[in-house]
This record gives structure tokens, sequence and C-alpha cells, in this order.
């Protein structure tokens, strides 16, 4: 089987006074054996709770996913136990999730965290589990990892920790690996590191990865194909080269004219007006970019459009397109 991951019309949704309001909504992709998927969408768009929804972390009584399947190596695991998932986690899918200085617990040495992954997931003893947690700081380019080993989270720089957080992602040399923007807060020399690095541990492992960050630049540098999200929907799918010479969606268009370039010269930089709806204010029907785009027609709405096919191996969700109509909606 070539797919790793495969999400099928996922809904996730969250209790707020008593009503679900969906942060991701009908949302479905596939992540192939060996391939570097990035989603891209501002902040409120939905692409950490997707992902906290394919490692079944969503907070408890506030968090639930409504619909659509999640399936990991041909196995439907929505719905898996959190026995069964604490068996995954960590083991065969791991997460490097935003921020580490809140993801390490500060109480802990760093290596009692790494040592503890590898116990849960790993027939080996304590010693050995230590040698090996000295052994991977040493593969994530941490120096004196012997002495680093003993020391807590907050006696780090913000691009070690984050090299800690990468060390224990890998510690079980998972098949998937989810990087909720790995590279946030970090200065560009660092972050730069980090991007290698991980590059360097997914072709070393053969891994697939699903990489979420706001930065179309770490796509360009990273992905083999991309997602834009935009309100807990996709609006384009498509490899990196379509997105880059071809964007489709006047969301993503925007997106692209708002990054600086060296080769043209601008008296003023392009800004997206408006901001993405808060889930209480989501629109019903219709596409939920409408209040925003400048090609809006009188149908946006109204008609909510369909992610359909406009060319090769390029999906958009937008109603310039005929595809994208429902059936029984305008023409």
């Amino acid at each position: 089987m070539n797919l790793m991951l495969e999400v099928k019309n996922l809904k996730t949704g969250f209790d707020i006074e008593g009503e679900i309001y969906h942060a991701v909504d009908d949302v479905s992709f596939s992540v192939k054996k060996r391939q570097i998927v990035g989603v891209v969408g501002e902040s409120g768009c939905g692409k950490s709770v997707m992902s906290l929804s394919i490692m079944q972390l969503l907070p408890k009584g506030i968090g639930q996913i409504t619909g659509g399947e999640i399936k990991f190596r041909g196995e439907n695991i929505e719905g898996h136990t959190n026995d069964e998932m604490n068996k995954i986690r960590g083991k065969e899918i791991s997460m490097i999730f935003q921020e580490p200085m809140t993801s390490l617990n500060p109480v802990f040495t760093i290596g009692f965290q790494i040592v503890e992954i590898l116990l849960n997931h790993s027939n080996i003893t304590k010693p050995e589990a230590r040698n090996k947690a000295i052994e991977l700081l040493k593969n994530v380019g941490i120096p004196r990892p012997e002495k680093i080993v003993d020391e807590y989270p907050h006696q780090l720089s913000g691009g070690m920790r984050q090299r800690v957080m990468i060390a224990i992602s890998i510690a079980c040399q998972p098949k998937l690996l989810i990087a909720d923007e790995p590279t946030t807060a970090l200065d560009v020399t660092v972050q730069a590191q980090i991007l290698e690095l991980l590059k360097s541990i997914q072709k070393k492992n053969d891994m697939s990865v699903l990489l979420i960050t706001h930065d179309l630049g770490v796509v360009a540098e990273m992905c083999d194909e991309v997602i834009i999200m935009y309100a807990g929907k996709i609006v384009e799918k498509t490899s990196v080269d379509n997105l880059f010479y071809n964007p489709q969606h006047p969301y993503t268009k925007l997106l692209m004219a708002s990054i600086p370039r060296i080769d043209v010269e601008v008296n003023e930089l392009t800004t997206i007006q408006g901001i993405v709806p808060s889930l209480k204010n989501m629109p019903k029907s219709g596409c939920r970019f409408v209040e925003r785009c400048p090609s809006a027609k009188p149908e946006c709405s109204t008609v909510t459009p369909l992610l359909a096919n406009v060319g090769y191996e390029h999906e958009v969700s937008c109603l310039l397109y005929e595809g994208c109509y429902p059936r029984e909606g305008m023409r």
C-alpha cells in the first residue's frame, strides 16, 4: 500500500455553550509513503485542530470528531480507544508540537523525557535507553549530549529545545511525523538548520511528513504537495510546483502576493483585508472566503463550492471554475 495516511471527510467540532461549531469541516487528503505534504493557512484556519484530530489529542469534553475517517496504513484509527492510540502515538505516528517550551515538561530533565518514550515502546533497559537518548541528541546536532541529557528545558535555547522535540519525535523511528509549525519563533539561521535536519531525518528513516506552517518559504524548501486551508476547509490542493507557478484560488493568489520579492519593486506590500471568521460566525452556506475575496460573484454567498479537479493533479474549491458548482447549485 502506497498511502501512509488517508483522511476522508473529517469533521471536528467544539462544544461552545452547548452547540457544536466545526473548526475542521469535510476535509479529505492523503499522504503517501516517503512524501512531505505541507498544510498552509492563516492562524485560525484549522491546521492544528486537524493534526490533533489525527493524533486524537483534542481537549476532552470540548473537542470531538463528528464525522469522517482517519486511516493509517489502511486501518481506520478514528474511534480507537486511548489505550489503542497510546500504542500508536510516538511509535507509529509522532508529532512535533508548535511551542517546545510548553510541550516539554519543565520539571523533568531532557534525558528523562526521551527515555520515557523509549521505555514505553521498546524492550530495552534504562541504561540502554539513556545511551540511546544521548545518541539521539547527538544525531539532531546538539553539542555535549552527555551533559545536555541531564539538563532541564529552561536551560536550553529555543533552537536547542526544538531539536530536543525532534529527538523525542523520532526516538522510535515513526512511519509518519506530524510537524506543527516546527520553526515558529526561531531566528532565520536556526530555522534553516531545523528544516535541513528534518529533511535529512525524513530521507534517512523513509518517513512520511505532514508539515503544518504559515510560511510559504518553508513549503518551497520542504514539501512535495501542498494543501491550502481556509476557515476549516481545503480550498486548494496541488504539487509545490503548481502552487508557486500556477496558483488558482483567490486566497492562494493573495497569500502568494503578500510575500515580498527581490525581483519586483513595490511601494506597498499586498495585504489580505479582514480576518478569518470565528467559529461562531462561520457562514452557513456559500464560500467562506467571500467577504475577503476580490473576485467574489453574487452566487458566492449562497452556493458552497466543491473541491474539484481543474487540471493535472490540481484541485480547487472556487466558483470561478465550472466544475466546482454543486449539481443543484447555480450555473
